[in-house]
């Protein structure tokens, strides 16, 4: 092999291993900034066979439990039980709730979770249109006492 194809190789296999080494780190980085999407039913028995770990960041979306809101007086701090289709969650937030936030209305949170059934969540978002709900999520909740059965007949179209 000549010198100036031996030095070609060299320089080769350095930017191939420089090349896979940026994107090794990059994956890296973006592994622990993903926020896994999960509902309250999810959280408790499991999505695709996994149960979030306690301390596991993610976010977590459903409906607010009607009479299930307490704020503390004397600060920002607010809880409420969200649920989906079975299980509830209970989501504890310190800050200001966003405006469109109230009972019975679809929110998303992200947080920590803390234990089995109980998010510390920094952002809360609440849903804009509070007529919109996946197909599959509206035939599910049919018969739930917190949803009024006129929304999901509205929903459907009936």
């Amino acid at each position: 092999m000549t010198p100036r194809r031996k030095q070609r190789l060299i320089m080769t296999i350095a930017a191939i291993t420089l090349v896979a080494g940026a994107v090794g780190l990059m994956l890296y980085a973006l592994s622990e900034n993903i926020d896994l999407f999960y509902t309250p039913s999810e959280i408790v028995n499991g999505k695709n066979g996994q149960i979030p770990q306690v301390g596991q960041r993610l976010r977590i979306g459903g409906m607010v439990v009607p009479d299930s809101v307490n704020r503390d007086p004397n600060s920002l701090a607010v809880s409420f039980t969200l649920v989906d289709t079975g299980p509830q969650v209970l989501v504890r937030f310190d800050g200001i709730l966003p405006d469109l936030f109230r009972e019975g209305q679809g929110i998303i949170a992200t947080g920590i979770l803390t234990d089995a059934k109980t998010v510390v969540a920094d952002e809360v978002l609440a849903k804009h249109d509070e007529n919109y709900l996946p197909p599959e999520l509206a035939e599910s909740l049919k018969g739930i006492k917190h949803v009024k059965p006129d929304v999901v007949n509205e929903i459907n179209g009936r």
